[in-house]
């Protein structure tokens, strides 16, 4: 099951969804680093976690499947108070609804995708890999974020993180690396309950710093960065052409039935 554009969005304004968004943005910048020039380029939900990139990078693209649904976004800063994610007014917006397995985008032409709530939700992870390395120009990082198999949040389906298929390192780490995408660094987080409890929420710090010490089994989501090899270990597989035959249709007059008496 995916969660629809409806149920993200609410989540996100929630004060789990905030604390959620707050600590694995931490992750993300720490990992993407200077995204100055660059060709951002955001897959599945990756919205909430795209603000910083939207004034150093060159072009930033957010790409949502069909069966999660497209929100515009960044929102224009004229149609409500202005926050963290609003744009100038009447911006455009930079989402585009897309197959994940077959984007609109040319090849070697981002610098930096990031991932999230798109590689547990995808019909076929190996595919998406291949296109990734397509559209990823030489050297182009690449950022998951997924639900780590072990965590609670994967458990517990009261955020998007407790839907899809859910990852362990080892298979997350064979899934890039056998599709010539070398792991660079790998980044825990989400130690905390998914709970809305306020007192839980406001020890967040305590639960991020001094969990991890007890194994990184207590995270709820794993985040990895990874670099573009330059030769595919698997090359992109190639869709047969199916050929449906249409019977000719021929205009008839239309029959007209005897009036009943």
């Amino acid at each position: 099951m995916t969660p629809n554009i409806k149920q993200l969005v609410e989540f996100y304004k929630t004060p789990l969804g905030r604390v959620t968004r707050a600590l694995l943005l931490e992750k993300i910048k720490k990992l993407s680093a200077d995204v100055s020039d660059k060709r951002v380029l955001g897959i599945g939900y990756a919205t909430p976690y795209l603000r910083f990139t939207l004034e150093p990078a060159e072009l930033v693209l957010a790409l949502m499947p069909p069966r999660q649904g497209i929100m515009h976004w960044p929102p224009n800063s004229s149609s409500g108070p202005p926050n963290s994610s609003s744009g100038p007014p009447n911006s455009p917006s930079i989402c585009v609804l897309s197959d994940l397995l077959e984007m609109p985008l040319p090849d070697s032409s981002m610098d930096l995708i990031i991932a999230v709530h798109a590689f547990e939700h995808v019909s076929d992870s190996e595919e998406l890999m291949r296109e990734l390395w397509r559209i990823a120009a030489p050297n182009a990082e690449l950022i998951v974020i997924v639900p780590r198999r072990s965590g609670l949040w994967a458990q517990i389906d009261n955020t998007p993180f407790g839907f899809g298929n859910p990852f362990s390192k080892p298979q997350l780490e064979s899934l890039l690396q056998n599709h010539s995408f070398e792991v660079l660094e790998w980044k825990n987080a989400l130690y905390l309950p998914p709970s809305q409890s306020s007192l839980l929420l406001k020890s967040k710090r305590i639960f991020e710093n001094v969990a991890p010490i007890f194994g990184a089994s207590f995270a709820g989501a794993m985040c990895v960065k990874a670099k573009k090899k330059l030769f595919p270990a698997i090359a992109r597989r190639q869709r047969a052409k199916r050929l449906i035959k249409m019977p000719v249709l021929k205009p008839q007059t239309a029959r007209i039935g005897k009036s009943l008496k």
